[in-house]
């Protein structure tokens, strides 16, 4: 499958002033604002850049952090990660690996089965309602 690779002017095209900021520039919503942060439903979500499934609700948890978080993605080979080193810490960027936009931070202190935390901005994520 091939990426997809847009221009700066498309990208901003076709996503809010805010999607833009956190897909492409790597930004972050506010804490306890996000429109998922609390969502108990089913579900899929994919990335909001490209459609691309990302994570399945059920895999979805309260962290308390007051981002959405999720043990894992829906399959392997959706998320990249990258080491990223910005704001005087060491962390691990994830991003679509279908267009590359920025969705948020993988760290080591989740729940079984995995033990990993996808902490995830609402504002990269796009809701499919749908059972499975």
């Amino acid at each position: 499958m091939s990426k997809i690779v847009k221009s700066e002017d498309q990208w901003k095209a076709e996503l809010s002033a805010e999607q833009f900021h956190i897909l492409r520039r790597k930004g972050t919503e506010r804490a306890f604002t996000g429109e998922y942060e609390k969502y108990k439903g089913e579900g899929k979500f994919l990335c909001a850049g490209c459609g691309q499934a990302l994570f399945d609700a059920a895999t979805k948890y309260n962290s308390g952090s007051g981002w959405p978080s999720f043990y894992q993605p829906i399959q392997t080979g959706v998320i990249d990660e990258h080491k990223d080193a910005s704001h005087g810490m060491v962390r691990v960027e994830v991003t679509c690996s279908n267009c590359g936009g920025h969705l948020g931070h993988v760290f080591p202190d989740g729940p079984r089965p995995t033990g990993l935390r996808y902490c995830i901005n609402s504002l990269s994520l796009k809701l499919d309602p749908k059972k499975g």
